[in-house]
């Protein structure tokens, strides 16, 4: 990869990152005037509640709590909020929890009691902002009866081995929480709640971000045992969950409270940050540069491997028929693949994704991606992902690194380290999914296409 390739990938991520800040993404959506506190056109008198808390939780939750401290100032009476490790910033008057993502432990469970404890001594007379981003379902673990934490690890950890989407992974968490799937909205009822949420999932359906704390669950038990049927895990899950679940099917256990539930009356949910604001200023950012920009979606879902090789046709497809008449151009997806794990390695789907592409790109040196998951951190690593370029391969060999034997590992992380590929950017405290750049320029040569033809 190019000086200049990189450099322009570089004011992309910076571009994209700084349109998903959680505390600009409250500024957008919240203002006071006097002692009405707006949430988009939503009117809160303030005058007319005796308390004001913020709860929450998700990696970007602590600078949006933040961002509310700086609205409300002394009407703010406290709250809790959890975080990933490390996630942390300095805060006045709401207190930070500390736990485990992706796979949920004890001082999460404990920190998510907390918060349904707090929440559940509210009455009419008082307001709750919650604050919700990626991560907030691993990070609240509060479980039903008679489920473990070590069970729920369990079922997560099979879940993501089979490259479960985050849908299928937040409806079986949802009917074992007594967190997610608008529980969290039931426990601070009578008072009134309003959410301000960024989202990380496909569709940014409200029930799924975060596994819906405060919004109404359109998923059932039916649901879950479609999802644990379909990827072969009924006989591996921890058996409390089979119970659960066939409880639930028979009516035994109760559903989570379902759209029209009168609770949901004085609830207010509100998206403040998503993957298309991400990728519209990424367009932005590639203009500036002299790259004519080009949305090609925000749902991107699948195997990481298979959706590289896709952008890399449609790469060569824009050079041979868009490049040469138009000018330069910059190929943005967003959205969220999977990787199913097959060999030894740690995987991370923006990492896997940039081996592939690599691999693909071979000698095409007018062509350069960067792979991106917005939060920081991609899979069990301290990656955000990885760049690709024509280049790339060129420096494997001279180093001696076999492409194809780390992608059937599933372990890009030491390729893309060894080719001076990898990408850190530390976390980044927000959540909108993952993103790709694709810089398309004009061929300097005639590279051979992945199918043989020159």
């Amino acid at each position: 990869m190019t000086p200049e390739q990189r450099s322009v990938l570089n004011d992309i991520i910076g571009a994209a990152l700084g349109a998903v800040a959680p505390d600009r993404a409250v500024h957008r959506h919240v203002r006071r005037n006097d002692e009405t506190l707006y949430i988009g056109d939503v009117p809160y008198d303030l005058a007319g509640y005796e308390r004001i808390l913020v709860v929450g939780a998700g990696k970007g939750a602590a600078p949006m709590a933040h961002a509310l401290e700086g609205v409300l100032g002394d009407r703010l009476d406290g709250g809790l909020v959890i975080v990933k490790y490390g996630h942390t910033i300095p805060l006045r008057r709401v207190r930070l929890r500390e736990a485990a993502h992706p796979v949920p432990d004890a001082a999460g469970e404990r920190a998510a009691h907390d918060v349904l404890d707090l929440v559940a001594q509210t009455t009419e007379r008082d307001l709750v902002l919650c604050v919700l981003t990626g991560g907030a379902s691993a990070l609240t673990p509060a479980l039903c009866d008679g489920i473990s934490l070590d069970d729920m690890r369990t079922a997560t950890r099979l879940l993501l081995e089979c490259g479960a989407t985050i849908h299928e992974v937040n409806a079986l968490r949802k009917h074992v929480s007594a967190f997610g799937g608008g529980n969290l909205a039931r426990r601070a009822a009578p008072a009134r709640t309003a959410s301000l949420i960024i989202s990380d999932v496909v569709g940014d359906d409200l029930d799924v971000i975060a596994s819906g704390p405060t919004a109404p669950d359109a998923s059932t038990y039916a649901d879950c045992h479609g999802i644990v049927t379909r990827y072969g895990i009924g006989t591996r899950l921890p058996a409390s969950i089979r119970r659960r679940l066939e409880d639930g099917l028979a009516g035994h256990a109760p559903e989570t409270p379902k759209p029209g539930d009168p609770l949901f009356d004085h609830v207010q949910n509100r998206l403040v940050a998503t993957n298309r604001q991400a990728l519209e200023a990424a367009a932005t950012a590639a203009r500036a540069r002299g790259y004519i920009p080009r949305i090609l979606t925000d749902s991107m879902t699948g195997e990481a491997r298979h959706k590289a090789s896709e952008l890399v046709d449609e790469a060569f497809r824009t050079a041979d028929t868009f490049v040469c008449a138009e000018g330069p151009c910059c190929l943005l997806a967003g959205g969220e693949t999977t990787v199913t794990l097959r060999g030894d390695g740690t995987g991370g789907r923006n990492q896997e994704m940039a081996l592939a592409a690599a691999i693909a790109l071979d000698g095409a040196d007018h062509i350069a991606m960067l792979c991106l998951g917005t939060d920081g951190s991609d899979g069990p690593t301290d990656a955000a992902g990885g760049f690709a370029s024509g280049l790339t391969l060129r420096t494997a060999r001279e180093r001696g690194l076999d492409p194809h034997r780390h992608l059937d590992d599933n372990n890009a992380y030491p390729f893309l380290e060894g080719t001076g590929c990898l990408l850190r950017t530390g976390p980044t405290l927000t959540n909108v999914m993952d993103i790709t750049a694709v810089l398309v320029d004009a061929p300097h040569t005639m590279p051979m296409r992945p199918d043989g033809d020159a």
